[in-house]
This record gives structure tokens, C-alpha cells and sequence, in this order.
């Protein structure tokens, strides 16, 4: 098709501001789904999308629109909203022009709508602001309106109002993405950054070559047909047969078969310049196939197209099979999730209590969960997930400087020069009813506020910097119980710092148990320590001696507890005779629970680790 009547964009948003109730309504619109087809959330295939309400992977759909008496070609790309998310809208804007800034009409501008639209801003991408929601009786269309000109800079009749729900000013909203979003050959980016390779190859100027190129943005994995890259067209085109080659993996293939999303996978004739739409390349080995990587034409010979920076893990958690039996089948799962999910990162390694897993890493904690969730539900297998942590660089006496992934691997306070964390700069958007409420929260999480202002009408924007391992200490839950759900949060890791951090042990019968290790803040290490051994006390088992659960921080233990033994009289039995009968029987019972207390081992059942974690999951 002629790239002057295509049009790419994506739907960015905060979350739960309605993205995906747009796209079902275009969808509708546009006669790309039937309207006794549709459903709810159509893009969101995944059954914990659905579940949840939220978007996890982008999704591309092509439809088609009628205007001005020409019909052209609608790419989209609907991302999710949540922050943990956001690598999956950085690829996503790499490959449109344009970009609907949807904002809810009932909340306003949101701490994440910030965010997404600077990764927009930075890509060069055209921004059609766009107010949802305008059907509910609690919008303030006109107050977010003008929020939302005043955020952009632009006129307030620039910004459209659509309902998602009802479909109004849904088919405006596509009449003035033609008008504003520029065809792939009027942006040109790409061209651009073509010619000038195309330049230093040859030491002038010369025609951009016309062979095939193309931007991966992401793939996925059938045990049929083997790796399917979803890609940007740069220039060329390509059709069935056609020999291709990945520019980074160095790895030659012919494509099976290529095809569009309507949204399901459509095979079409070929693609060319400026499309968006999928390569089968049969290849089912892992590690070939990647994000951002140049599918070209295997005569091409410029270097590859600038990519994607590599996603970098702020969280870990060691994940664990309850049965080491499933070992094999986890290690297989993790790496069919990593096709889906390029930012996962795993590698394996072994707990002297729960045998071996793999300690990964995620973008934040819903990715955590969400990455859990699906491999106990798409691979049926039965997990143990660690106390989630971040990475620290310490500092030895002996002068060795270390990253430590896990906290039973931090070293003692007595071998410590220093200790460097992530820190974030974090934005909280709110009333400022809600500001007295939010400021004991704010301290107790170590956060430093470095900017105050007012935001819209009746409403406080702050800027802080705060740990992200407290960040991660159930600060999303209190902030949302203290402001009632009015305020919103958006984060990015900017920097380190010198941390005030301990190790905290947990002893069960004088054995540490490295899966209960935790870094904590120097200050809250006697108050985590008392929690922890309370917890442990009311889940763990009795066993036939008496034991102690003990915390340790500080170079001394804060916290103790015994659990009793129980209490079997074996004497109780006897009847008639002398006393003595009895009391010896006692005296050889207390000898025999003195020496399995002294060579018996507390078995720690599976259970109480899942319930401490998940006592813990913050």
C-alpha cells in the first residue's frame, strides 16, 4: 500500500484510564470486528488480563478507515498502563508516528500520564490528546480539558472528547488522527537514519537501497511454526519464501509466511514500507530472536537499525519448584515466558533448604506477580517465590567491591565499608486534603521531598526521592489507603546512594534459614525482627522437643521465641504397681526428647515458607 495512506499509532495512558475500551470501540467502528463479535477487552487475550482488567502485553491490530474519499490503513498499538509495564510502551513507540494521549475524564491528568508522555515526546512522536469517559456523571470534562491544553500547550478545541463506552467521538477521533498523525513517509525518521548509513558506506550521498528492513518489537513462540517476530517495515518489502537474515544474531532463515493482525494473525501477500505486521521464521531455537534486532533482506548490507535500550531488573526473587522433581519443567517454562516477555532475566542456582531454582529478575513488583501467576497457571507448576529484594554494591574491608542479589549472600556489618541502593525519583499526584495523611507515610519510608506544586485545580504534585527498598515495603498499598485511591504514582530509577542497611537472619534451631533472610534499614531492624519471629512462631509446626525462631541483626539476636514441644506421656497408659514404674518410664522419655533436641533437625514444611512470603509480599 501507499505509505501516504498509512497511519501507525498507539493508545498511551495512566492506567485503568480506559485504553483498551477505546480500542474495542475503533475496532467496532472501523467494521474491523463485528459487532455481534465483540467483547470486552478484545486485544487483551491473555486470561489474567481479562481477570485482572489490565493490560500486560501491547497488542497490534490493523484496521482500515474511509476519509476524504480515500481509504486508509490504521495501525495500531494499544500498551499497558502500569509503570512496571513501561518497556512495553517504549517498544511500542518506536514503531508509529503518533500517539493518543488518553486522559479520564472523571480523575484528570495522572502521575503515569507524565511519564508516558515524555517516552512519546523523546521518540518525536505527534501527541493527539484525547479526554475519555465524558458519558459518566462524575466527569469534569471541561476542567480536564483544560488540564490537559495546559499540560500540552495547545488550544482547547485541540483536544478531542470520546466516550469508549458509548462510541462518541470515536469516528472524529479517527478522521483527525489522518489529519494530524504523519504517514510514515511524511515523518521520514527512518529514511533518514537509513540514508545516512547509506552515506558513510559509500562516502556520499545516494539513493536509500531498497532492500527490506525492519524493526522488531516484539515476538512470540509456537511449538508449530517456531519463533513469530511482529516487526516494523523500515523499507523494501517482503513476501513468502524470501531469504532473511537477523542483523545482530548473525542468523540466516526463510520466511515461512507473513501476515497482518486483524487482530488475529492474518497471512497476507507481502509487506512493505511503513506496515506493521508479522514474520513466521520457523526457527525454535531460544536465543535467537530478540527485541529490537534488524530483520533485513540477506543482500542487505548497511548495519543494524538503532534498537531498544536493554531492559534493566530492579527487583529479584528467587522462584522455586515445591517438588525438585518439576525442576526440568521450570527451567522449560521460564525460558517459553522469556519468548513472550523479553524482560525477564534468569539464572540458576541452589538453597541448602529449598534444593535449586532460578533467581530472577523483574521490571517491579506486579511483574513479579504477574510473572508468577502465569507460570503457575500456563505450565501448572506448584512454586516457591522468595521475599522479593534489589540489588546492593558494597563495598569490602578487604577492598573487593561486590553486587549482591540476594540478601543471604550480604556480608556481615563487620566486613562492610560501604553500601550503595537505587534510589527513585518518584512523582505522587493528590488533593491536598490528603497532605498531613501522606507525610507520616512519606518519613517512615525514608522519602526526601525536593519539589512542591500545585497541579491543576485542586491538586498537589510532589517530587521526592526514596529507596526503592522502600518503595518496595507495601508503600503503593498505604499510599493508596491514605489518600482513598485519589492519588496516583509514577517512579523512575535515577541514581545510587550510600544505604544504612543491615542483614537480618532467621534462626530455627540454631540453623539459619538463608530463604528468610532479608536487608532492612538500620533503624527498623529491631521492629522487622519482632515481626518476623512472630510470624514464624504462629505457622511453624511443633515438633516432639522444644525449639527456639530467633532474628539476628546488629551483630546480636533482637528477637526470640520458643515453640514447646508436645507433650506425649507415655506413662499415662500404666496402671497398677509402684510409682516408680512410672517415674522411670518418664526419666528414659526426657532423656530421649534431650537427645533429639540435641541431633534432631526442625523440618520446615513448604507451606510456611509460601505463607511467610506471601505475609511479606509487598
Amino acid at each position: 500500500m501507499n505509505p501516504k495512506y498509512i497511519r501507525n499509532f498507539s493508545i498511551i495512558a495512566h492506567i485503568d484510564h480506559g485504553k483498551s475500551t477505546l480500542a474495542d470501540r475503533l475496532l467496532e467502528v472501523t467494521g474491523t470486528i463485528e459487532k455481534r463479535k465483540m467483547q470486552e477487552q478484545v486485544l487483551d487475550s491473555m486470561e489474567l488480563e481479562r481477570e485482572r482488567g489490565i493490560t500486560i502485553k501491547l497488542t497490534p491490530v490493523r484496521m482500515r478507515w474511509q476519509a476524504d474519499g480515500a481509504e486508509y490503513m490504521m495501525n495500531l498499538i494499544d500498551t499497558p498502563g502500569h509503570i512496571d509495564f513501561s518497556y512495553e510502551v517504549s517498544r511500542a513507540l518506536k514503531a508509529v508516528e503518533g500517539s493518543i494521549l488518553l486522559v479520564d475524564a472523571t480523575q484528570g491528568v495522572q502521575a503515569q500520564t507524565l511519564t508516558t508522555l515524555n517516552m512519546a515526546r523523546e521518540g518525536g512522536l505527534v501527541i493527539v490528546p484525547v479526554v475519555s469517559k465524558i458519558d459518566s456523571p462524575l466527569a469534569r470534562t471541561d476542567e480536564v480539558v483544560k488540564e490537559l491544553a495546559e499540560l500540552l500547550i495547545c488550544d482547547e478545541s485541540d483536544v478531542i472528547k470520546v466516550s469508549g463506552k458509548t462510541g462518541e467521538g470515536v469516528a472524529h477521533l479517527l478522521d483527525e488522527i489522518i489529519k494530524r498523525v504523519p504517514s510514515p513517509e511524511e515523518a521520514n525518521h527512518w529514511q533518514t537514519e537509513l540514508q545516512k548509513e547509506e552515506n558513510k558506506k559509500t562516502g556520499g550521498a545516494s539513493p536509500v537501497a531498497e532492500q527490506f528492513r525492519s524493526l522488531i518489537f516484539d515476538f512470540q513462540y509456537s511449538n508449530h511454526i517456531g519463533v513469530i517476530v511482529y516487526v516494523r517495515v523500515i523499507s523494501g518489502s517482503v513476501k513468502r519464501h524470501d531469504k532473511l537474515t537477523f542483523k545482530v544474531a548473525g542468523r540466516e532463515f526463510e520466511a515461512i509466511d507473513v501476515g497482518i493482525f486483524t487482530p488475529q494473525e492474518t497471512p497476507v501477500a507481502s509487506l512493505s514500507a511503513g506496515e506493521i505486521g508479522y514474520i513466521v521464521t520457523g526457527i525454535k531455537e531460544p536465543g535467537i530472536a530478540s527485541v529490537g534486532d534488524t530483520i533485513a533482506s540477506v543482500k542487505d548490507t548497511l548495519p543494524p537499525l538503532p534498537g531498544y535500550m536493554t531492559p534493566r531488573p530492579v527487583v529479584w526473587a528467587s522462584v522455586y519448584p515445591e517438588s525438585q522433581d518439576d525442576l526440568a519443567m521450570l527451567r522449560q517454562a521460564l525460558s517459553r515466558l522469556r519468548l513472550s516477555d523479553s524482560s525477564i532475566t534468569y539464572e540458576e542456582e541452589a538453597s541448602g533448604t529449598l534444593g535449586k531454582g532460578y533467581r530472577c529478575g523483574f521490571l517491579g513488583m506486579l511483574h513479579l506477580e504477574i510473572v508468577t501467576e502465569r507460570l503457575r497457571r500456563e505450565f501448572n507448576l506448584n512454586l516457591v517465590v522468595t521475599m522479593p529484594t534489589i540489588t546492593y554494591e558494597v563495598v569490602l574491608k578487604n577492598g573487593e567491591k561486590k553486587t549482591v542479589y540476594s540478601p543471604s549472600l550480604f556480608p556481615d556489618e563487620n566486613d562492610l565499608v560501604s553500601v550503595s541502593e537505587p534510589i527513585v525519583t518518584m512523582k505522587i499526584i493528590l488533593p491536598p486534603a490528603y497532605l498531613n495523611g501522606i507525610m507520616k507515610s512519606l518519613y517512615d519510608h525514608e522519602a526526601e521531598i525536593i519539589g512542591t506544586e500545585n497541579f491543576g485545580d485542586n491538586r498537589t504534585m510532589l517530587t521526592m526521592l526514596m529507596p526503592l527498598r522502600e518503595l518496595m515495603r507495601n508503600f503503593f498499598d498505604e499510599l493508596k489507603s491514605i489518600s482513598s485511591g485519589y492519588a496516583s504514582i509514577s517512579y523512575d530509577i535515577t541514581e545510587s546512594r550510600i544505604a544504612d542497611v543491615v542483614r537480618m537472619d532467621v534462626i530455627v534451631n540454631d540453623e539459619p534459614v538463608p530463604a528468610f533472610a532479608r536487608v532492612v534499614s538500620h533503624r527498623r531492624a529491631e521492629q522487622e525482627a519482632i515481626t518476623t519471629v512472630d510470624r514464624l512462631y504462629d505457622i511453624m509446626p511443633r515438633e516432639l522437643f522444644s525449639y527456639k525462631i530467633q532474628s539476628k541483626a546488629l551483630g546480636r539476636i533482637i528477637s526470640s521465641r520458643t515453640i514447646s514441644g508436645k507433650r506425649k506421656d507415655a506413662a499415662g497408659t500404666l496402671s497398677g504397681g509402684d510409682i516408680t514404674r512410672k517415674m522411670k518410664l518418664r526419666e528414659k522419655q526426657k532423656e530421649g526428647r534431650a537427645r533429639l533436641k540435641e541431633h534432631g533437625a526442625v523440618i520446615i514444611p513448604q507451606d510456611v515458607f509460601v505463607k511467610m512470603m506471601r505475609s511479606g509480599d509487598n
